[in-house]
């Protein structure tokens, strides 16, 4: 099965929290503090690879996770950092935020990657936070969090030279005389499920890479059949080769079959219809020659290029057809899609410092997920720790939210599982604390 959208959910690490911890060590009687700091999350990077040409991995597997930072430790021992998570892509996979549509990367060639959420930074420890004037911090500082989202993965195949025609035109066996490819090939009026990919060698060793483009059928462009899904293929290739079935001139219009296709790219993109396209008259051995001359003269005069004549079943033409194709693509200029791509400001916003608040009567609640976990880290039943915390919440706004939704003095105010009896004059803590608050967590 080819797969080429998928959507995924991706959480980076979380950042350990720092540790509150004491040097106990004999003959040092002043030891002071030595909680050690936590370690930063692991970050979620996408990465292109060469070694898969699908999305098919991100059906059986669509939530991804990279790991934890460790908490901090006693002795000033640093937390383990939480390992990276990579996950790898096809080249030629468009990365999007799946909430807006946006892209934020295009990884096109082997090793290009993106990061899409970063890691939390680990939280100090309280012999981070001593000083002159404060030489037993009895607090530390809680881990970042995690960012979860969820990603879009667009695949559109990186070939050079792209197969277009109707259903049955003998594209699947033209790749697979003109390259190793080996597609299922069959004398059925219906169309390939999915694309094939084929490198062509050239006599030096390089190789091109030739693709056959399915579901292209009358009112492809509006999603008929499967090739809205597969058009989006097209946009990538610098040159068409276009079949045209002789063997249908008996029941079918052959030249009207081909200014169908035309008309489907240039409704699905304007840019698909001026592509280089290379005209060729396929299953020639199923008629005539004065039915090949005719329709040749037709599409030449149409086109007012060479149209080419094959037949993949005797190899006729076949060479021919490749020589030239090979010799065009040397004078093509490379005219590579462009994908707009917007700055994925999610990528690296760890701030989880909103809040809500919920009244119920009498009783305010307030929800957020820094709060809880600055309550995770503090010690309440010490009067500086609790102090720091007070002032933390005065800088996020708590206090000022709490009293524009109605709070009065002696009302019950519920935190973290937590209740405190609410007093509107905002008293200062930092005289019991005599600190300032970092910057970092204003």
């Amino acid at each position: 099965m080819f797969v080429d959208k998928a959507t995924i959910h991706i959480k980076s690490g979380s950042g350990g929290n720092g540790m509150v911890a004491w040097r106990r060590e004999k003959y040092v009687p002043f030891g002071g503090p030595a909680g050690g700091d936590g370690g930063n999350g692991g970050d979620v990077v996408i990465r292109a690879t060469s070694n898969l040409n699908t999305l098919m991995d991100f059906k059986y597997q669509s939530i991804f996770k990279a790991e934890d930072g460790e908490k901090g430790y006693i002795k000033n021992m640093h937390g383990k950092n939480g390992k990276d998570l990579i996950i790898l892509v096809p080249c030629g996979t468009i990365v999007r935020d799946a909430d807006n549509g946006n892209a934020v990367a295009d990884l096109r060639e082997e090793g290009d990657q993106v990061l899409v959420a970063s890691g939390g930074r680990g939280g100090r420890g309280n012999a981070s936070f001593s000083s002159s004037k404060r030489q037993a911090p009895q607090f530390s500082e809680p881990g970042e969090p995690c960012i979860e989202r969820n990603i879009e993965l667009e695949l559109k195949l990186l070939a050079e030279v792209g197969i277009i025609g109707l259903p049955n035109a003998g594209k699947s066996t033209l790749i697979s005389v003109i390259s190793a490819a080996k597609p299922k090939i069959a004398n059925y009026p219906f169309t390939t499920i999915v694309p094939n990919l084929g490198v062509v060698r050239k006599p030096n060793g390089d190789g091109i890479v030739v693709a056959d483009i399915p579901g292209l059928v009358e009112g492809a462009s509006e999603g008929v059949g499967l090739g809205h899904e597969f058009l989006r293929h097209v946009e990538r290739c610098r040159m068409l080769i276009h079949l045209v079935d002789l063997s249908t001139e008996e029941s079918e219009d052959v030249l009207g079959n081909y200014d169908l296709i035309n008309r489907e790219l240039a409704r699905y993109n304007e840019r698909l219809s001026k592509k280089p396209q290379i005209a060729v008259l396929s299953k020639a051995d199923t008629v005539s020659e004065d039915v090949v001359d005719y329709y040749r003269d037709l599409l030449a005069e149409k086109t007012g290029e060479r149209v080419f004549i094959i037949s993949s079943a005797t190899r006729a033409g076949v060479d021919d057809l490749v020589n030239f194709v090979m010799a065009k693509l040397d004078q093509l200029p490379r005219d590579e899609e462009v994908v707009t791509l917007v700055p994925d400001l999610k990528a690296s916003n760890n701030d989880d410092s909103e809040f809500e608040i919920e009244r119920r009567g009498k009783v305010f609640i307030v929800r957020g997920g820094k709060i809880d976990r600055l309550f995770s880290v503090t010690d309440m039943r010490n009067r500086e720790a609790s102090a720091r915390l007070m002032n933390i919440l005065k800088a996020m706004g708590v206090y000022k939210q709490l009293a524009l939704v109605g709070a009065e003095e002696g009302h019950i105010i519920q935190m973290a599982g937590l209740e405190f009896e609410y007093f509107p004059d905002e008293r200062d803590y930092e005289e019991e604390a005599e600190y300032a608050l970092d910057e970092d967590e204003d």
